[in-house]
């Protein structure tokens, strides 16, 4: 899966085209849609759900959806996941919703029933002005872009790759 996801990022990064690349069209392109999508807007007025930050570790201690648990993503590990209640409602993001479909692939097959991806995931968030936090749970505009191609779909925030 990592190496999948990897040889994707070089193949975009190859393309003339890749810099005039929105969210909804590298979704479009990248995703099967095997999670069903929840947006921002709608994400931001639920309570009594859990939400899953499928990023890797650094990209998460930059900044992260308020509550957000953190999985990962290269070592995700369906035994870490302590949801009691498999109905339980969980959506899971990521920088614009690609990793967090395949983790969410990932939960339904361990029988988790109520998963939604963040469309657009935390890059989405952002556009649309919503708070993110850092990994002292501060107010931060700073986002872990993952790299300098997928940081091109990032308009707002101050971008971070390291």
């Amino acid at each position: 899966m990592k190496y999948t996801f990897i040889i994707t990022l070089m193949l975009l990064s190859l393309s003339p085209l890749f810099s005039q690349r929105t969210i909804e069209k590298t979704l479009e392109k990248l995703n099967k849609e095997s999670i069903p999508y929840i947006t921002a807007a709608d994400l931001k007025n639920q309570d009594s759900l859990v939400i899953l930050d499928t990023r890797e570790l650094k990209e998460y201690n930059v900044s992260h959806l308020k509550n957000a648990i953190w999985v990962g993503y290269d070592h995700f590990d369906i035994n870490n996941i302590h949801v009691q209640n498999k109905s339980q409602k969980i959506v899971v993001y990521c920088s614009i919703g690609v990793r967090s479909e395949n983790i969410g692939e990932k939960l339904v097959a361990s029988g988790y029933s109520n998963v939604q991806n963040l469309y657009g995931g935390i890059f989405k968030w952002m556009e649309e002005d919503l708070p993110i936090y850092d990994a002292e749970e501060n107010r931060t505009d700073k986002v872990h872009v993952f790299s300098k191609y997928w940081g091109k779909l990032l308009t707002k925030g101050t971008k971070i790759i390291n």
